[in-house]
């Protein structure tokens, strides 16, 4: 049974397809979330909106009490690492996640870089030995089987690399590196742009957008874990 891992990061509600000025990337993660489930309806979905609901901003506490041997670690410190622990552990179970990420202001919104700092956890899901040979940092979910679905949107257009803007996007690069920094390198992605735009150039890249998710369906699909 496929675990499915469902993240919406937009700090709009509802999707655009439904409600006026709702979110693209919602709607995009809805899509795939359903077609999806349509050709494996034994799959688990697992949901977590952090745009909606961010976690705690790491701390200084919260690092003294992630370096701490998990033995030692006093009653406070559990409590500081408690919404990361969950959502760790939801990374652990996911064989597939999707993840909706806008972008704001050239890179994901500041919920979802709250969440990434959340899992990106020392003893958890990388390792660490400054006395270790070579390479003291280490990924812990290398060859998990673990896949990735970066679904993102944009106002303006041409971020795609090598394009006008290329340079400028700080989305799917700064995700792709946080998430094969602890072993999730299998990444995919389609992303909407000419939000701003609100013309004939955004209805036709949704419809573009939303044909490249059906085809990561189809793709991923005949590889369902």
């Amino acid at each position: 049974m496929t675990m499915l891992l469902h993240i919406d990061a937009s700090a709009r509600y509802g999707c655009s397809d439904k409600i006026s000025h709702g979110s693209h990337t919602r709607r995009l993660t809805a899509r795939f979330v359903k077609q999806w489930i349509s050709l494996h309806p034994k799959t688990k979905v697992l949901y977590r909106d952090v745009g909606q609901d961010a976690p705690p901003p790491v701390t200084g506490k919260w690092i003294q009490a992630a370096f701490t041997p998990e033995h030692a670690r006093e009653d406070w410190m559990k409590k500081a690492l408690s919404m990361s622990d969950t959502l760790v552990d939801e990374i652990l179970q996911a064989d597939l996640i999707v993840a909706g990420v806008p972008m704001y202001n050239f890179g994901p919104p500041a919920q979802f870089k709250a969440y990434i700092d959340n899992i990106v956890r020392v003893g958890r899901t990388f390792g660490f030995d400054r006395n270790r040979d070579g390479e003291p940092y280490w990924p812990l979910l290398a060859d998990s089987g673990k896949r990735l679905v970066i679904l993102s949107s944009r106002g303006d257009y041409g971020y795609q690399l090598g394009n006008r803007l290329g340079d400028s996007n700080h989305v799917e690069a700064s995700v792709r590196t946080a998430f094969a920094y602890i072993g999730v390198t299998d990444v995919y992605e389609a992303a909407i742009e000419y939000d701003e735009f609100a013309d004939h150039r955004l209805t036709d890249s949704i419809r573009q957008a939303e044909r490249n998710v059906d085809d990561l369906v189809s793709m991923l699909g005949t590889h369902a874990i």
